[in-house]
Formats: structure tokens, sequence, C-alpha cells
């Protein structure tokens, strides 16, 4: 079995990130490999952001659509993941709907942790594509100014804050660029920390084994 993972911008450190932690995961059981995207922009932040790596993407699976059993879209929020469903029989899963599918599988309700404050209505806004409303506690942040903190005792401190005062239980990385920062978490909290990577990885793996892919009978169905 051969996974592709399309890492949606161009930045190679968090292609490597995602690479790394994909490996981890898949053991050598399967193949894994991780594509930036060229031209596309360093950070998928904004709407604008996921038009400008729409026609990259569908080239990487257009590509690599006879070398590989599936692809993985590596970026939260999911940027495009509709139309690479729609332009290839493989199966196409976005770790954002795979990791908060995944979390409301183990707990009453999640929260996820994203990167920075201008990220939670796009969230929010998937979570209610995806039907997932009555069971998200909260997005949360890093808290700013505590510049005495490192990068993960900032995340763990928003995460603590989600099961503390949200009453989440379950916790979901809000970012492929946190892919590893997972069992640091989970081993302090106490409860299952989602790496979106993994998620996709288990739910497209999962599919190919069993022999199934997108349904072409309506939505994604290119002809009409």
């Amino acid at each position: 079995m051969r996974i592709l993972i399309i890492n949606p911008n161009s930045d190679p450190e968090m292609t490597a990130v995602i690479q790394k932690a994909a490996e981890e995961f898949a053991g050598g059981d399967f193949e894994v490999k991780c594509l930036p995207n060229p031209g596309a922009p360093e950070f998928i932040e904004t709407y604008r952001d996921q038009v400008d790596a729409a026609a990259g993407m569908m080239r990487l699976v257009r590509e690599n659509e006879d070398q590989y059993d599936a692809f993985i879209v590596a970026c939260h929020c999911d940027p495009n993941l509709d139309a690479l469903k729609e332009i290839t029989p493989r199966p196409v899963v976005g770790i954002g709907e795979a990791s908060m599918k995944i979390a409301s599988l183990l707990g009453h309700c999640f929260s996820v942790v994203s990167t920075d404050e201008h990220s939670t209505p796009n969230k929010e806004a998937l979570v209610h594509k995806y039907h997932l409303r009555n069971v998200l506690a909260s997005v949360r942040t890093p808290p700013e100014g505590n510049d005495l903190l490192s990068d993960r005792e900032k995340y763990l401190q928003a995460a603590r804050s989600a099961i503390e005062q949200d009453r989440a239980e379950v916790i979901v990385l809000g970012c492929a660029g946190l892919a590893g920062l997972d069992k640091y978490l989970q081993e302090r909290l106490g409860a299952p920390v989602l790496d979106g990577v993994v998620c996709a990885l288990i739910i497209a793996a999962g599919l190919v084994k069993y022999g199934v892919s997108t349904s072409k009978i309506r939505r994604y169905n290119p002809g009409g």
C-alpha cells in the first residue's frame, strides 16, 4: 500500500515534520510520502490561500494517481478537499475531517487546539460543515504574552484549559505542523490527543484495505 500526503503549502520544514510523523505511525507496514505544493503560499491561513493552493493540489493528485492507493490533505482546514474527492477514484482524506470525526468516537465532546486566534472562526465553520457542532466543546489557541513558556508548554496550557474549563474529553491538534505533539500532551493530560495526520492515515489505510472509496453516485460525480 502506498499513500501520498499532500502538504497544501510550500513549506519544506512543515513537509518534513509531517513525513516524520507519518513514517513513525506507518512503521514500515505501508509506504507514505509527503510532498509540498510548489508555488503555493508558505502557510494556508486564509480562504484566498486555499484558492491559490488549489491548482497545485489537483496537479499532485493527477500526476500521482497511478502510483498511490490513497491521498491525504495535510492541512487542518481541509483546503480543496471536495475538489480532490471529485477528480479521483482513489480515497482522499482530510486531516481535519478525520481527526474531528475520530474524536467524536472517543469522548462526549472534543476541543480543537489551533495555532492562532484568527483561525478560530474557520475551525468552527468546518465543525458545522461536518455536522459535529453538538460535540464541539471549544476551539482554543495558546495564550499570548507569556514568552517564558516554550511552544509545547503553551499548547499544553491551551489543551488543559479546554479540559478543565470547557469540559472537553478529547483534544484535536488543529494544524499539520503540530504533528508529533500528540503523545507529549496526552501523557500530561490523561486524555486522548489526536494528531490529524495519524488520524487520516488510520482512515485512508483502512479504506484501501477494505476496498472502498468516495461514492460517485451524486455529490462527487464529475459528470453531474
